[in-house]
């Protein structure tokens, strides 16, 4: 429950991002067009597309979006394929782990340098302390993957005809 809450909050988040990016884009251009462009707006392109990456990050793990390549699955054995999907799930959920972790030390730095955007100084610290957030409940949702893998359950793909394979 709190996995399935955390995972839609950050999806909003990420499309609150995207709708951010094609309005300002379609501002800029508009601007553009009649000599005055929009002030910021490549600072403002940039850290909502920084939103709009880290806030779906969790809901496309969740539905099980991320590529899959599946070339070789058929010669596998099941054990295997279980293996691989435990693996990349533990992996998934250190390397996002890690992502946080890091993040976290570099925001406590922008804060204390007082780092900003070069043209609206919007502060960096508030973008990081969002990708910390967003890659937390990453890791969070890939680790209660790996467990539920790990006690029986099992990883639902879709595949490019849009069936569901497990």
């Amino acid at each position: 429950m709190i996995a399935a809450r955390a995972t839609a909050l950050a999806a909003v988040l990420g499309t609150v991002g995207l709708i951010a990016e094609v309005v300002v884009i379609l501002i800029d251009v508009t601007g553009r067009y009649f000599g005055h462009p929009l002030t910021g707006a490549q600072d403002i392109t940039q850290m909502s597309m920084l939103v709009l990456v880290f806030g779906g990050m969790a809901l496309c793990d969740r539905q099980g979006g991320h590529i899959a390549v599946d070339v070789f699955e058929r010669a596998f054995p099941g054990w295997l394929i279980r293996l691989g999907d435990l693996a990349a799930a533990l992996v998934g959920a250190a390397i996002f782990a890690g992502v946080a972790y890091n993040m976290w030390f570099s925001a406590r730095m922008s804060v204390m340098l007082h780092q900003s955007t070069n043209i609206l100084y919007l502060p960096f610290a508030w973008f990081k302390y969002y990708i910390v957030a967003t890659s937390a409940i990453t890791a969070f949702g890939m680790a209660l993957r790996f467990l539920v893998l790990l006690t029986g359950g099992r990883v639902v793909r879709e595949t490019a005809t849009g069936d569901h394979a497990t």
